[in-house]
């Protein structure tokens, strides 16, 4: 049966990363826009970051474009776009599809282990939880604020 580590994402340059990078990490994983009503998002998302990454919890950013053409920009740019406007730290993968036959794996992993809010993804922002053990544990909608995941992550940290 296929885990989360069974799965390699490409970086922003390209470059091929093992999830099993992650093991034992608890994930945050994102799909995310630039240009997008849910962007000011990537502030709680640093939030969260910066208060619990020393327990463990990873952040994994994957820009999608597409939902309303909302994240345009060059992988390179929607990395420093981030940095830039919300001093995100958390690691920014290319950009990627997640609905439809060009749906990156990962993608099509996480939507089959997690069906509560249908099949496809509805919007950017989409959140899945990942325990230590590479189970996907829960989605959150795109309306869902980093801050309300808070109840899901403490004890998968602990």
């Amino acid at each position: 049966m296929k885990t989360i580590y069974d799965y390699t994402v490409k970086d922003v340059s390209g470059n091929p990363v093992s999830l099993e990078d992650y093991k034992g990490k608890v994930l945050l994983i994102v799909n995310t826009a630039t240009g997008c009503g849910f962007t000011p998002q990537y502030e709680g998302l640093e939030n969260l970051y910066q208060k619990y990454r020393g327990e463990g919890l990873e952040i994994l950013d994957f820009p999608c474009n597409q939902f309303g053409n909302q994240a345009p920009g060059s992988n390179e740019e929607i990395q420093q776009f981030c940095q830039l406007r919300y001093h995100t730290t958390f690691k920014t993968f290319g950009k990627i599809k997640v609905n439809g036959e060009e749906a990156a794996p990962l993608y099509q992993f996480l939507k089959s282990q997690q069906k509560g809010l249908g099949k496809a993804i509805k919007w950017n922002f989409t959140k899945f939880v990942v325990d230590r053990n590479g189970n996907v544990v829960k989605r959150f909608a795109s309306a869902t604020p980093p801050e309300k995941i808070v109840d899901t992550l403490i004890p998968l940290l602990q």
